[in-house]
């Protein structure tokens, strides 16, 4: 019979010390502790934001964060954007804050093959931020184009990192080491991947024109590609476009390093910031091609060629 009782009092002993461990685990970090601003890049898995939170001090165990998701039915409701967190809220707290859209973001959509100073312009629009600020931390072609959520008082500083996190997240060691076996640096494959961008518009056709560009770039031959030229120009008071549509024999003489007519290899850096299927089109690249050039017509149809006579008459015949 003591046994017995002995055994009761041991197993409650227990489930008092494992209830008390599992509200110790998902009580605040520290009561006294300050509002942060705490990112969610859409599209990040539980497990990622799990694992931020801790690395931030934010809550005191990922693994607790995940079970106290299941249990509460609320995997996958985590939403993109900013969100104001305290080590003082609770992972109660933290998940019911996550879980709900802010009434204080901002919807910022920043399209593939966008310049800096595009993306610069969005911003400015959407959120305030003063188009220098942008200009002055982002990184062209890392500034990953995508669709975010911004809180409304979100820095100039946090947007670049939030861009950068996610082009790290896209740009994969897979990828880079892809782009590698194919005789570029990952920051070549960058470069190469916003040519593309601006040079083709399907997932098939950025394959082909990158295979082609990157053939031109082991023969020695320059890439004659187009959108550098618009890039060296700059913004067409005229077109009211950073990308202007008509270029003229002159403008191929422009006087730039980016001009890949008058300048063999690759510009010294990306003209764009290229979006993932320009990076895979790069990675999967295939530089024993038979075509050497390439033409899009008016229609949107694509031509390749092996000489650049038949290329001429691809020009000639389908304007």
């Amino acid at each position: 019979m003591k046994a017995f009782i002995w055994l009761i009092v041991l197993l409650l002993l227990i489930f008092l010390g494992v209830r008390w461990y599992w509200h110790h685990l998902n009580s605040p970090v520290n009561p006294d502790g300050q509002a942060v601003t705490f990112t969610v890049v859409k599209g990040e898995g539980s497990s990622t934001v799990a694992d931020d939170l801790a690395s931030k001090g934010l809550i005191r165990s990922a693994l607790a964060f995940k079970a106290n998701l299941k249990l509460s039915g609320k995997v996958g409701s985590i939403e993109a954007g900013d969100f104001q967190l305290s080590p003082a809220m609770s992972t109660d707290q933290i998940i019911s804050t996550l879980s709900k859209p802010n009434s204080e973001d901002v919807t910022v959509t920043l399209l593939e093959g966008w310049r800096d100073e595009e993306e610069a312009a969005a911003l400015n629009e959407k959120l305030g931020i003063k188009n220098a600020q942008f200009m002055d931390l982002a990184k062209q072609g890392y500034m990953f184009p995508d669709t975010y959520q911004f809180h409304k008082n979100v820095t100039a500083e946090q947007v670049v990192q939030t861009l950068e996190q996610n082009f790290d997240s896209k740009y994969t060691p897979d990828l880079q080491a892809k782009i590698e076996r194919l005789g570029l640096t990952p920051a070549q494959g960058v470069i190469l991947a916003s040519i593309v961008e601006r040079e083709a518009r399907s997932a098939e056709v950025k394959t082909m024109v990158a295979s082609i560009l990157l053939k031109r770039l082991k023969m020695g031959m320059a890439l004659n590609a187009d959108a550098t030229i618009q890039y060296a120009l700059g913004y067409s008071d005229e077109e009211k476009s950073w990308w202007r549509k008509n270029i003229s024999t002159d403008d191929l003489k422009v006087d730039s390093p980016f001009n890949t007519y008058t300048n063999a290899g690759l510009p010294p850096t990306p003209i764009c910031n290229p979006g993932l299927v320009s990076l895979q089109a790069v990675a999967n690249a295939d530089p024993s091609t038979p075509y050497l050039y390439y033409y899009h017509d008016s229609q949107g149809n694509s031509y390749y060629e092996k000489t650049l006579d038949q290329h001429n008459a691809d020009v000639a015949k389908h304007p």
